[in-house]
């Protein structure tokens, strides 16, 4: 497995052994301890799986009061997965990172907490894995604007995504609540 800080150090691209032939591969796609040994936390209490097709957006979720670390990954099909910082306290506060992952090159993402986090699909479907280290609480979740200027990400759209009523209203940076 080979772990790489991206651009927000805390942000890690994962990419596992495959070991593969004529017959198909193999993937550890979690090991507590290779996980452990790269900061990534052993402790998972939800595995979420969602199936979405093209130019769908998904976030930039995030929780407050029972924040997530999330390991990232797709089965099937492509994603842009992106992370924002939204910890008061960090240099990159407001700051963004962003990877593709998908079913061929079997990356993975950790995100961790105090991040917002949300994907775009950019092929025909897509079905994303993900471990939660807290579980899912609506009362607790909030909704980071995809589109805040002052954050700026630069999504791979060439129209404006697909979105849920919850993702269409979220907040900007500048009212959004965020972490210490």
């Amino acid at each position: 497995m080979k772990v790489t800080a991206t651009a927000i150090s805390d942000v890690k691209l994962i990419e596992p052994a495959v070991f593969g032939d004529e017959r198909g591969f193999f993937l550890e796609s979690w090991n507590a301890r290779e996980f452990a040994a790269a900061g990534i936390p052993d402790t998972f209490v939800q595995d979420n799986h969602s199936r979405s097709v093209q130019n769908v957006l998904r976030g930039l979720h995030y929780q407050i009061g029972q924040p997530q670390g999330k390991l990232v990954r797709v089965i099937s099909g492509e994603v842009f997965d992106v992370a924002v910082d939204l910890r008061r306290s960090s240099p990159s506060f407001g700051k963004w990172v962003g990877a593709t992952l998908s079913a061929e090159n079997k990356r993975m993402v950790w995100v961790p907490e105090g991040f917002a986090h949300a994907f775009l699909v950019t092929s025909a479907i897509a079905e994303v894995l993900y471990k939660t280290t807290d579980y899912w609480a609506p009362e607790l979740e909030r909704t980071l604007a995809w589109d805040d200027p002052s954050v700026a990400i630069n999504w791979p759209l060439s129209e404006t995504p697909a979105l849920s009523k919850k993702d269409t209203a979220g907040a900007s940076l500048a009212d959004a609540e965020t972490y210490a």
